[in-house]
């Protein structure tokens, strides 16, 4: 009988070891989601849309919209590379120059 008590405290800490990477689990989620995050990585989304009108109205070329396709894709892994060194955020510092960058993309669409 002695045994009994042992299965139950190994139940109660395999409980709490899910509880907690449950827990983790959801914080990761709200991180990804962070506001800045959400508004750089928009931002980029509305580009792709825009070079890919360009395009398809013959108002950019195949290789104009391959490079600034690039650009964003380089915009897009520097703003992972920022979030992965702050806990998942972007800091204010790295929102304004991750939008200096867009704002350069951006003046190239439709020229």
């Amino acid at each position: 009988m002695r045994t009994l008590p042992v299965y139950l405290a190994a139940i109660a800490t395999l409980t709490l070891a899910f509880a907690g990477t449950a827990s983790a689990s959801t914080s990761t989620h709200w991180d990804a989601t962070h506001g800045r995050r959400v508004e750089v990585n928009h931002r980029l989304a509305n580009q792709d849309r825009r070079i890919h009108n360009e395009v398809r109205e013959g108002e950019m070329s195949h290789a104009q919209a391959a490079r600034l396709h690039r650009d964003d894709h380089q915009i897009r892994q520097e703003e992972r590379l920022m979030a992965s060194q702050d806990g998942s955020h972007i800091t204010r510092a790295d929102d304004r120059a991750l939008n200096q960058q867009e704002n350069h993309v951006s003046r190239q669409i439709g020229q």
